[in-house]
């Protein structure tokens, strides 16, 4: 016999319930949003779900693969920004957008961590500061180069920017400097060991728009002289 529910009426069986993938999405960019990337599994997203992780292979290949999904159109929720028509000007422009947006978006940051992974609706950004660099006389090596670059700087304050954001959560963890640092260092370190206890607050007047310009016009310089 057929189980019957509560109601009286039959309970149908066989095939679980249908799982839509835009719903697995959304579960995992939750949970890499509130708790990082470490916190992802895909036996975690089927049980949140509703459904075993063989179901979930059915619309997903891998972990790298629901992550790329996590990052899927985050780009096209934020308004492109005018940018100037001088390419040096839109170079740096379309770079402080960039760093803009992955802090308004600090989450995605575990996720690039993985490699190779990437919003193809960002890739505006890239092709803009390429296409900006040949513009200012780079050849197009040189202006990936320029790009990979500017990415590692945006990246890598967004990097610290996380690291610092976690340390201050933890009230037990004492800052990088001056704890490090002690009187017998000045002999070797002098310069660091003088500035150790003003280290915060030099560090707080670390403007990414200003250094991104600095870059930008290093990298410009060493284009090469037309004939």
């Amino acid at each position: 016999m057929r189980p019957v529910a509560g109601n009286g009426q039959k309970r149908a069986v066989g095939r679980p319930p249908r799982i839509e993938k835009q719903h697995i999405v959304d579960v995992a960019r939750r949970i890499v949003q509130e708790e990082g990337v470490e916190a992802l599994s895909m036996r975690r997203v089927a049980k949140e779900v509703g459904a075993t992780p063989m179901a979930l292979y059915h619309h997903v290949r891998d972990k790298d693969e629901l992550l790329m999904l996590t990052l899927a159109g985050m780009a096209a929720t934020v308004p492109r920004p005018e940018l100037p028509e001088d390419p040096r000007d839109r170079i740096i422009a379309t770079a402080v957008h960039m760093h803009a947006v992955l802090s308004e978006m600090i989450w995605v940051v575990d996720v690039l961590s993985r490699g190779d992974l990437t919003d193809k609706g960002a890739l505006w950004m890239a092709e803009e500061i390429v296409d900006s660099a040949v513009r200012c006389g780079l050849t197009p090596r040189e202006a990936v180069h320029a790009y990979r670059t500017i990415w590692y700087l945006v990246y890598g304050a967004l990097v610290f920017r996380r690291a610092e954001a976690r340390r201050a959560a933890d009230p037990g963890r004492k800052p990088f400097f001056p704890s490090l640092l002690t009187p017998d260092d000045a002999g070797e370190l002098p310069r660091l060991a003088s500035l150790s206890e003003r280290w915060e607050e030099v560090t707080a007047g670390y403007d990414v728009a200003a250094q991104l310009e600095a870059v930008v016009d290093g990298l410009l310089a060493r284009r090469v002289t037309p004939g």
